[in-house]
């Protein structure tokens, strides 16, 4: 992937000062604007490049469309649903976060929250304050030998059950990723959570709040646990149900609930934070000295390797791009652009398109069908988008458009180079091309059934056009050309000389109108590359 130019980026909350001194470093300007409200946001955000939040800042879908020029959000924390990133994907802009900056610090809170409500720490504390010496009232438990719960069991839900097992706890886990074999060699005993529900004294959620998680535990999940289990939410508020939650509470099936997270944020309703059995605190998990100076460098870290095309972390909506970094990919993404380009040209008259078949063969493709397809597209789609199209929008606008989009990998056949293979289906009509890269350059093979008998190079001004070989069509063209004012440069013509094939001149410029090849030739087609 070519880097992509970063001049200006915003820091809209607060984040540790080498956040900024990183970025600077590196030659990007920055500026701070802490406290805006949506409408001054929106005001500001159109001069800038790229935007670093924490939580509070909500990116949505108007600030993202007011944003002319970003191109990338960078959440200086684990998370990313104060960020729109449906929006942001849809006008091409990357969404990154630092997955690992704060995984440490919200570990700790976790376990200090699990061992605030075996000991009832923070209602003694507060009963002594208030002159009382009541030591039968927080008569608490042990946790050794207890059962935690940890649903999630990914950087955070690791680091919960390694403390908790010090404790003497048996820790038992629910992740529909994480390889129950994997779980299993840090202690964690995987298992479906209708098994997981009944056996918990303490559990602990550790999940993304997406539709599957809201709401996980509710009334009927409540019901299923043990009566009296405790519950702790450091992770998104909804993941627990709140109301279930006081309601089982008040029941007593559940005995205690320990919450640095809620729904809405701070809560209105005080219901669940002045309950006697609940401990709450303020969103505190990645409130480290040591959390937010790692979150505030890695995030810029994280820019910079970006706009230095070394690598790319933490992107959650643009994964297709973290393999893009290297030489031989720089090579096969300008060969699939341009494959995807030409197909586009000699093509216009049948749109719209209905579906494209993208395949890679050969060895050293078989690793980058992905961005092969990407590239591909934004050659196809990149005149006829109406926006910024690039590798982080291409397939949601593909299929916003209807255009059927498949990809395939084959095996080597002896061919020294990778081929990347396409078909385009438009107006009931087939194009097929394919290419490979040779010497570093990327080439064309193969045009709708037209072999070339010299790849063409795909680089400079080309004219492809359609007809039946024959001794005179060459000079023919190179006339009109000429009183063009048009030089030809280069001239593949097809292995096979029978029927209307397509042939390529490189030419030192692009006609001003096609309509003078008409006399010559059936089909013609120009393009810049």
């Amino acid at each position: 992937m070519a880097p992509i130019s970063i001049r200006a980026v915003l820091i809209s909350e607060s984040v540790d000062p080498r956040c900024r001194a990183i970025l600077e470093e590196n030659g990007i300007r920055v500026t701070e604007k802490t406290s805006m409200k949506k409408d001054e946001l929106i005001a500001e955000i159109k001069d800038y490049d790229g935007l670093v939040v924490r939580s509070a800042t909500k990116v949505t879908a108007d600030v993202i469309n007011a944003a002319n020029n970003l191109k990338i959000i960078g959440r200086a924390g684990t998370g990313v649903d104060n960020v729109d990133v449906d929006a942001a994907t849809k006008k091409g802009i990357i969404v990154m976060n630092t997955p690992s900056g704060n995984t440490i610090s919200a570990a700790e809170l976790t376990c200090a929250l699990l061992m605030s409500l075996s000991r009832n720490v923070p209602q003694a504390a507060m009963s002594m304050k208030q002159g009382n010496w009541d030591r039968k009232k927080f008569m608490g438990a042990e946790l050794f030998g207890k059962v935690l719960g940890i649903v999630g069991l990914g950087r955070i839900g690791k680091e919960v059950a390694s403390r908790m097992q010090s404790f003497g706890m048996k820790t038992i886990g629910y992740d529909p990723i994480t390889p129950p074999e994997v779980s299993a060699s840090w202690g964690v005993e995987q298992m479906s959570l209708e098994q997981l529900w009944p056996q918990c004294d303490y559990i602990t959620v550790h999940t993304p709040l997406m539709p599957s998680t809201v709401g996980l535990l509710n009334d009927e999940t409540f019901a299923k646990c043990k009566k009296g289990v405790k519950v702790v939410n450091c992770a998104r508020g909804g993941i627990i149900d709140e109301a279930a939650l006081l309601r089982a509470l008040e029941s007593g099936q559940c005995g205690g609930a320990g919450l640095d997270v809620f729904v809405e944020e701070p809560p209105k309703d005080r219901s669940l934070v002045d309950h006697p059995n609940v401990i709450s605190c303020p969103h505190l998990g990645a409130s480290t000295k040591e959390a937010q100076a790692r979150c505030g460098e890695d995030i810029a870290l994280q820019i910079v390797d970006m706009v230095k095309g070394k690598k790319l972390v933490g992107a959650v909506n643009a994964q297709v791009l973290a393999s893009t970094f290297s030489q031989e990919s720089h090579q096969l993404i300008k060969l699939g652009e341009a494959v995807g380009a030409v197909l586009r040209s000699c093509s216009a008259s049948k749109k719209p398109f209905s579906r494209v078949e993208i395949a890679t063969k050969g060895d050293c493709m078989e690793s980058c069908t992905g961005y092969m397809t990407s590239a591909v597209l934004v050659g196809l789609l990149s005149q006829d988008s109406g926006c910024c199209l690039n590798f982080i929008n291409v397939l949601n606008l593909a299929k916003d458009t209807g255009i059927m989009v498949n990809q395939a990998h084959y095996v080597s056949d002896g061919a020294a180079e990778g081929v990347c293979k396409v078909e385009l289906v438009a107006d009931g009509c087939s194009f097929k091309a394919s290419g490979s890269v040779q010497g570093g350059v990327p080439v064309l093979l193969e045009l709708s059934d037209s072999v070339f008998r010299q790849p063409v190079a795909l680089t400079g001004n080309l004219l492809f056009f359609k007809a039946s070989a024959s001794p005179q069509l060459l000079s023919s063209v190179a006339g009109l050309l000429a009183a063009e004012g048009v030089q030809i440069q280069s001239f593949s013509a097809p292995a096979d000389g029978t029927g209307d094939l397509w042939f390529c001149v490189g030419v030192s410029s692009l006609l001003r109108d096609l309509s003078a090849l008409k006399p010559l030739v059936k089909d013609a087609a120009q393009l810049s590359i």
